[in-house]
């Protein structure tokens, strides 16, 4: 992703669109590309649209921090198109580790809010998907049968490349395929998928209270999760 802030030069930003089919993303009438230097076409007019708007909202500086779907969408068009592959066993991969299989053995509260919070999202799995993922107490690893990794593929192989960069996203940011392909289902909302991939650590802030650099990583990977959440809603 682009992270360095420069200087606002054009005065308007739109999406146009395209003999082709798809929308490109115009400064002053002039087509932007990506930071690789392809061309910058979304399939989508709503997240069009949108980027267009974080590029309009920009003020003296351009700050790529600001522009959430803009940097999703430059990683869909500059990486995950050409590493499909690579994108996909990432994502699968996370079905070996996944937060939701690794639970407390203690206290009883964080036992139940954990079986209570994911135990419903590893059910839904298995019936959507049919992958039935092994859980365990403690933190060393449980091996998952050779059949995870094969349906998680059949449900990430087919989408396309917009939406495989948001899901790898969310997963990354969760700790969790299931969270991911729950999000993309419209099961869990945003603000959900960070409360049920933080469950451990809110518990932790309720016994011994919250410091600003776990503050700060909370609100990160909040609006990290926000802005898959809103990618998946734009991309479609």
């Amino acid at each position: 992703m682009t992270t360095v802030a420069r200087k606002r030069f054009y005065k308007t930003a739109a999406a146009v669109e395209t003999d082709g089919g798809g929308f490109r993303i115009e400064l002053d009438g002039r087509a932007v590309r990506t930071p690789a230097g392809r061309s910058f076409v979304l399939a989508a007019r709503a997240l069009a649209d949108a980027v267009a708007a974080e590029w309009a909202a920009q003020e003296d500086d351009i700050l790529p921090a600001s522009m959430p779907m803009t940097q999703l969408a430059y990683t869909a068009l500059d990486h995950v198109a050409s590493n499909r592959a690579a994108v996909i066993e990432q994502v699968v991969k996370y079905g070996e580790t996944d937060l939701l299989c690794y639970r407390a053995e203690a206290p009883p509260e964080l036992v139940e809010q954990q079986a209570r919070a994911w135990q419903p999202l590893l059910d839904w799995l298995r019936e959507a998907h049919g992958v039935a993922l092994v859980v365990t107490e403690g933190i060393t690893p449980v091996a998952q049968s050779a059949d995870v990794a094969e349906g998680l593929t059949r449900a990430v192989e087919p989408l396309d490349d917009l939406v495989l960069t948001a899901l790898a996203s969310a997963v990354h940011s969760s700790g969790s395929v299931v969270i991911g392909l729950a999000m993309l289902a419209g099961r869990l909302d945003a603000e959900q998928a960070f409360e049920v991939s933080q469950l451990d650590e809110t518990h932790q802030i309720s016994q011994w209270g919250e410091d600003h650099e776990a503050m700060a990583r909370r609100d990160f990977l909040r609006a990290e999760l926000g802005a898959a959440a809103r990618f998946f809603e734009l991309a479609r």
